[in-house]
């Protein structure tokens, strides 16, 4: 594992070429280019902000800003998975002509699409302080979190670019998981209102319990939520709960060396079947 990593970082001058390539791509034959990374967010905020606060009543207090930090994590997690999922498949010419460690194309990705995110925040800390939000210490937590969530991801793109190569609807049965998971993942409603236990087929269950322990991306959301927000019913930003940042911190790692075990396990055929 040591020697891999070495590896990697040899070729970081062409993970850094593989990241500009995909921002350039991304914004080449946009009319707004880098400006409709902040235009997207701040769109799907207005409408979901007039969806729930003004065809349905909502309670949530300074409800765009809570909706948008939820808006910027989940765009982050998708479009890192969905890209990275085809990031082996769109680049066989490269692997099938050139050597060099397979696992660049897919953190590529995910350093690009992180790129964005830190893009996306220039729109996100104006709004909190029109929100009458204030940019406290807290936010300092930003970067852990992010770092936890580039590991998880990581993780879930080495196993599904993996899949890909072997089978091509893994990117169609994603995109229904990723529509599943936009309503299962607290984003436009707060993660206290998932109720503490819930009767399912006349079996008391861990609602809430289960929805952090199985959905990493609630934990996520959330503790950006606190860092910057606070909760629905104290909307002042506060420090996360370190024992849900902990368990998911090691639930990221997990998630991460796993993936990284799939994909090496497997790239050596990567050449044959794309």
């Amino acid at each position: 594992m040591r020697e891999a990593l070495r590896e990697i970082w040899r070729y970081r001058g062409l993970l850094q070429n593989l990241v500009l390539r995909d921002l350039k791509v991304r914004y080449k034959n946009s009319v707004l280019g880098v400006l409709w990374s902040l235009l997207n967010p701040l769109l799907m905020m207005m409408v979901f902000t007039i969806v729930f606060t003004v065809f349905r009543h909502n309670p949530i207090p300074h409800f765009p800003a809570f909706v948008l930090i939820g808006i910027l994590s989940w765009n982050l997690f998708v479009a890192s998975i969905m890209s990275g999922t085809n990031s082996i498949v769109m680049n066989a010419p490269l692997i099938t002509k050139v050597y060099f460690p397979r696992e660049i194309l897919p953190i590529a990705v995910v350093l690009s699409n992180t790129v964005n995110f830190l893009l996306a925040l220039l729109v996100l800390f104006p709004v909190l302080l029109l929100q009458g939000l204030p940019i406290t210490i807290h936010a300092l937590w930003i970067p852990v979190i992010l770092l936890i969530q580039i590991c998880f991801m990581l993780g879930l793109v080495f196993i599904f670019s993996t899949m890909q190569v072997f089978y091509r609807d893994t990117i169609m049965v994603l995109d229904v998981l990723m529509l599943a998971g936009f309503f299962l993942t607290p984003i436009f409603y707060p993660l206290e209102t998932i109720p503490a236990t819930k009767e399912v087929w006349g079996m008391v269950l861990p609602v809430h319990r289960l929805v952090r322990w199985l959905n990493p991306m609630a934990s996520i959301i959330d503790s950006y939520r606190i860092v910057l927000y606070g909760t629905t019913q104290a909307p002042h930003p506060a420090p996360p709960a370190l024992d849900f940042m902990l368990r998911t911190g090691v639930t990221a790692l997990l998630v991460l060396w796993f993936g990284w075990m799939v994909f090496r396990r497997y790239s050596g055929r990567f050449g044959e079947e794309v």
